[in-house]
C-alpha cells in the first residue's frame, strides 16, 4: 500500500485541522467579532452520518449515528436542537500577557461549508449543505463525507460574536471530551493551537453573505423567504403533455402545514392601511412525500393565465402520467412579479369556537423549497431543485415555468402585505386561531388529505393602533 490509499488508511475516523497557524479576525464596531479561524474537521475513510428527529413537538430532538445502516446513540446532551453537534469545540483566547480572554464552546454542523482534502476522496457530496432549520423542523440529515472538510465556524447559524478587543492572541481550540472517546480521536487530531491578530474591521466579507455592517446575514433571509418578490425563467419554453390525461396508482406527494410563526400585530405601513391593525405571520406547507410535486404551467394565448399540469412518477422516479389541476396566473404587484399556482393554500382567522372571521386574500403561490423540514423522511431529496425564485416562477414573458417541491422541504411565505395579513382593526381582544390549510380545493393529487389543516393560537389584546399578541408555544416548540 503506497501514497494517497497509505494515507487513507491511517485516517482517524475525524480530526481537528487548521488551514494556517496565523488567522485575522476582524473586529466589527458595535457587534464584536466572528471567531472564524478557519479550523476544519475532516472525515478519514468513511462517511460520518447523522440523523436527527422529533417523533413530534412534544419531544425532545433525538440524533443518531448510522454506522452501515444501524442507529448508534451519541453522547448525551450531543444534540438538543438542529444547529448540529452542540459544545463540539473548546475555545479559549489568551493575551501576550498570559491573560485568557475567552472561554467558550462552540457547536458544529457536519454539513458546514468544506471539500475533499485527498485526491482518492469522492468528488461529490450526498450530504445537505447546511444545517439551517424551521422551527418547526421534524428530521435533519447531518453527514461529512469520506476524505472531506467542514468548517467549524457557521455562517447560517447564529453564533454570538465575541467580546475581544484588538491585538495579539494565541488560540486554543479543542474537540471537548465525549466527542474524542466517542469517534475515537487520537490526541494528537483533536485540538491545535493558533496565533491570532484582532484588528478594527476592513471591510464585509460578501463572499459569507453578510450585509448591513456585516450584522446580518443574507444567507438567513434567504429562508425567510426573502427572495419571493425575484424571478427568472427556470426551463425553456415547453411543449403542453401529449397523450392521455391519467392519474396512475403510485407514489404521489403529501402536503402538510406547519403551525404558523413569526406572529406580529401592527398598524400597516402607509396610506389607507396606515389607519389598520394587521396581524402577520410566516406560513409554510411541505411535502412529506414520498413523491416530489412537479407543476408545468402553459400559457393560454395572449393572456396573463397558464394551464397547470401536476406531473406522477413511479418508485423508480419514472414519469408516469399527468394531469390538469387548475391554473398559474401572474401577479405583476410589487413583491411578487412572477407566476403563481392559485389554490395551494390558504390562510385563515378563526375565533374561539374555531369559526372564520377574517380571511387572508393571498391563495397563489410560486412554489419553492426555502425549507427543509423533515430530510429522514422516505424518498427525501437532500439537494432540492430549487431554493428560491432565482429559479422558479418565470417571468412575465414566460410561456411556460415549472415548479417543484420536493420531498422534505417545504415552501415559506411570509404574510407581511396588507391583504396578505389579517386585519383585525375591528375584532375584540381575546383567543382566535391562525389556519393554514395546504391545497384547499384538493386540486393537487396526494397521498393523504387528512393532514392537511394546521392551528396556531393567538391571543390578542391592547387598543386601537397600540395591539398586543401573545402566542403560546407548541408543546415544547417556542417560536412566537
Amino acid at each position: 500500500m503506497s501514497g494517497p490509499d497509505k494515507a487513507a488508511a491511517k485516517q482517524p475516523a475525524l480530526k481537528l485541522v487548521a488551514g494556517s497557524t496565523d488567522v485575522t479576525l476582524d473586529l466589527i464596531p458595535d457587534y464584536g467579532v466572528q471567531l472564524d479561524f478557519g479550523t476544519h474537521v475532516v472525515a478519514g475513510q468513511k462517511a460520518i452520518e447523522i440523523r436527527a428527529n422529533r417523533k413530534s413537538y412534544g419531544d425532545p430532538v433525538v440524533g443518531k449515528q448510522l454506522v452501515g445502516g444501524y442507529p448508534i446513540n451519541l453522547p448525551k446532551g450531543s444534540v438538543t436542537d438542529w444547529s448540529g453537534f452542540g459544545k463540539f469545540l473548546h475555545i479559549t483566547l489568551t493575551d501576550a500577557k498570559g491573560k485568557k480572554v475567552l472561554d467558550r464552546d462552540q457547536s458544529f454542523c457536519l454539513n458546514g461549508e468544506g471539500s475533499r482534502t485527498r485526491p482518492d476522496a469522492p468528488d461529490t457530496s450526498p450530504y445537505p449543505t447546511d444545517c439551517a432549520a424551521n422551527p418547526f423542523t421534524l428530521g435533519a440529515v447531518w453527514g461529512l463525507q469520506a476524505g472531506w472538510s467542514a468548517n467549524t465556524y457557521n455562517y447560517y447559524q447564529e453564533e454570538t460574536p465575541a467580546n475581544v478587543p484588538v491585538g495579539k492572541y494565541t488560540a486554543k481550540i479543542s474537540i471537548n471530551k465525549q466527542y474524542r472517546d466517542f469517534f475515537k480521536v487520537p490526541a494528537a487530531d483533536s485540538a491545535v493551537t493558533l496565533n491570532v491578530t484582532v484588528q478594527e474591521q476592513q471591510g464585509c466579507d460578501p463572499g459569507h453573505g453578510v450585509v448591513d455592517g456585516c450584522k446580518t446575514r443574507a444567507a438567513k433571509s434567504l429562508k425567510a423567504g426573502a427572495l419571493k418578490g425575484k424571478s427568472t425563467p427556470l426551463v425553456p419554453n415547453a411543449k403542453r403533455p401529449t397523450g392521455k390525461a391519467s392519474v396512475p396508482a403510485g407514489p404521489k406527494p403529501d402536503l402538510r402545514p406547519l403551525p404558523a410563526w413569526q406572529i406580529t400585530v401592527a398598524p400597516g405601513d402607509e396610506g389607507p392601511s396606515a389607519n389598520r391593525d394587521y396581524l402577520s405571520f410566516a406560513a409554510n406547507v411541505w411535502n412529506a412525500g414520498p413523491s416530489k410535486l412537479v407543476l408545468d404551467g402553459f400559457r393560454q394565448q395572449g393572456k396573463d393565465l397558464m394551464d397547470a399540469y401536476q406531473y406522477f412518477y413511479d418508485a423508480h422516479g419514472k414519469q408516469v402520467g399527468y394531469q390538469n389541476t387548475g391554473t398559474l396566473e401572474w401577479d405583476g404587484r410589487d413583491g411578487h412579479s412572477h407566476w403563481h399556482f392559485t389554490d395551494f393554500a390558504r390562510y385563515s382567522l378563526l375565533n374561539s369556537k374555531q369559526t372564520e372571521v377574517v380571511r387572508s386574500q393571498k391563495e397563489a403561490f410560486c412554489l419553492a423549497a426555502t425549507d427543509s423540514i423533515d430530510y429522514t423522511v422516505k424518498n427525501a431529496e437532500w439537494h432540492p431543485q430549487n431554493t428560491d425564485l432565482h429559479t422558479a416562477c418565470g417571468n412575465h414573458g414566460s410561456l411556460s415555468v415549472r415548479e417543484v417541491l420536493d420531498v422534505g422541504s417545504g415552501d415559506t411565505y411570509t404574510q407581511s402585505l396588507p391583504g396578505q395579513s389579517f386585519d383585525v382593526t375591528d375584532l375584540k381582544n381575546g383567543t382566535y386561531y391562525v389556519q393554514v390549510v395546504a391545497n384547499p380545493e384538493n386540486r393537487l393529487f396526494e397521498s393523504n388529505t387528512k393532514n392537511n389543516v394546521s392551528l396556531r393560537k393567538v391571543i390578542l389584546g391592547g387598543t386601537l393602533h397600540h395591539r398586543t399578541v401573545q402566542v403560546p408555544p407548541v408543546q415544547l416548540v417556542d417560536a412566537p
